[in-house]
């Protein structure tokens, strides 16, 4: 059984070419597979390894001399794969680390209101709140909150676009956004903000987090969550779906080609 890490975190790394090599062989020396992309404003990826290979990757992020405390509020999800979901261990160098496209968009200074897992059904349920599912329609399909709406993107560069078409900040005065992890979601939010919405929330954590708190009973998501390895999807608790398989690629290069594609990153 291994021990899967899913993390981001915004935060300028300006030096972050420099962190490229250090950075992988880290990795590689505890076995640590997966895929990881640097660039100046911040870290994001999806890692594999043992208990105590994926701790150690963690501790060095977050207080280890390799990023001087610059990642001290790294977003984390924890779940696990039978068999290693990754088949190598890829650090990439990027413009940005989910790409929007919008020089004037900088989650390092501003983003909007975080929402715990635990308030999360409140806010949507709440009739005022427009729920808004940043993720590619291929996603969307597979599973989603009741009430979103989908943006029908088929990358999240597209979003802008969607953005111009659709919103009105006098109109849609409050906005709940969500994502796989939280990522896209956050920078999304930065993103409206920038564009004059004033009222804008975004899951802490994404989807899985919220699978991984939120019990069965209470949930108000419908369907599985896809997710860029080897799995294809979760469930509640963050268990391998056995009843969703699409007609994706199955090897993890495939995997991280269509991860890369999908968030044109």
């Amino acid at each position: 059984m291994f021990k899967v890490a899913a993390l981001y975190q915004f935060a300028a790394l300006p030096d972050f070419r420099q962190l490229r090599e250090p950075l992988r062989a880290f990795c590689v020396n505890l076995g640590i597979k997966g895929s990881i992309l640097l660039a100046e404003e911040g870290i994001n990826g999806t890692v594999a390894g043992t208990d105590a290979a994926i701790d150690a990757l963690v501790r060095e992020l977050e207080t280890g001399v390799m990023f001087s405390n610059r990642l001290n509020h790294l977003e984390l999800k924890f779940s696990r794969a039978s068999l290693m979901p990754f088949l190598h261990m890829k650090v990439r160098l990027k413009k940005e680390i989910v790409t929007l496209g919008d020089p004037q968009t900088d989650p390092t200074r501003t983003v909007g209101t975080y929402v715990d897992a635990a308030d999360w059904n409140d806010l949507i349920a709440d009739e005022n709140t427009l729920v808004l599912d940043t993720r590619n329609a291929f996603e969307v399909a597979m599973g989603t909150f009741e009430g979103a709406v989908d943006p029908e993107i088929a990358s999240f560069g597209q979003f802008k676009d969607f953005v111009a078409r659709t919103l009105d900040p006098a109109k849609h005065t409050k906005i709940a956004m969500f994502c796989t992890g939280g990522i896209r979601c956050e920078k999304a939010s930065s993103y409206l903000l920038s564009r004059g919405f004033a009222d804008v929330y975004h899951l802490k954590g994404g989807i899985l987090k919220y699978l991984e708190e939120i019990p069965e009973a209470e949930t108000r998501w419908r369907g599985e969550c896809f997710v860029f390895d080897q799995r294809v999807a979760l469930g509640h608790g963050l268990v391998e779906s056995q009843s969703i398989k699409p007609d994706l690629p199955i090897n993890s290069e495939d995997f991280a080609m269509l991860r890369e594609s999908a968030s044109d990153e």
